[in-house]
């Protein structure tokens, strides 16, 4: 498969996003869960590093010595991120800290991002097969 950089470092964005889904989905369905705190995944300093660095040497892990097992994942993001709890607040009286209007504002946010994201890798790849195409 024909691949640069840029299309790996969008495809990794597009799992996080995913992640992301998932993890505002998981806040909004325990919205109502006593002592349940909310999730937030973070990646965009990791992100604002993947994308300023010339080269994605420094986002892989290399090997030190011959006998170090190697961890490479073809599926695993370019980008590092964390799914972090939030236990500083509490927004209920039953101590859950969910805040339903913020989670709905992310989670629109959060879909208009993955809609772009999943534009810009299709249209990659669209241009590619075209230009394959062409050389018939």
């Amino acid at each position: 498969m024909i691949e640069s950089n840029s299309s790996r470092l969008n495809e990794s964005f597009l799992q996080i996003l995913n992640v992301r889904h998932q993890t505002i989905a998981e806040n909004i369905a325990n919205a109502d869960t006593p002592h349940y705190k909310k999730k937030t995944v973070v990646f965009e300093d990791e992100l604002r590093r993947a994308i300023s660095s010339s080269s994605r040497d420094d986002l892989e892990i290399r090997k030190t010595h011959f006998r170090h097992f190697g961890i490479k994942d073809d599926n695993a993001s370019l980008i590092p991120y964390q799914i972090v709890r939030n236990t500083d607040t509490a927004m209920n009286n039953n101590g859950n800290n969910v805040d339903m209007d913020l989670e709905m504002a992310n989670l629109a946010e959060n879909q208009l991002m993955y809609n772009y994201m999943a534009d810009k890798v299709s249209g990659h790849y669209t241009k590619i097969r075209d230009m394959l195409q062409n050389l018939k």
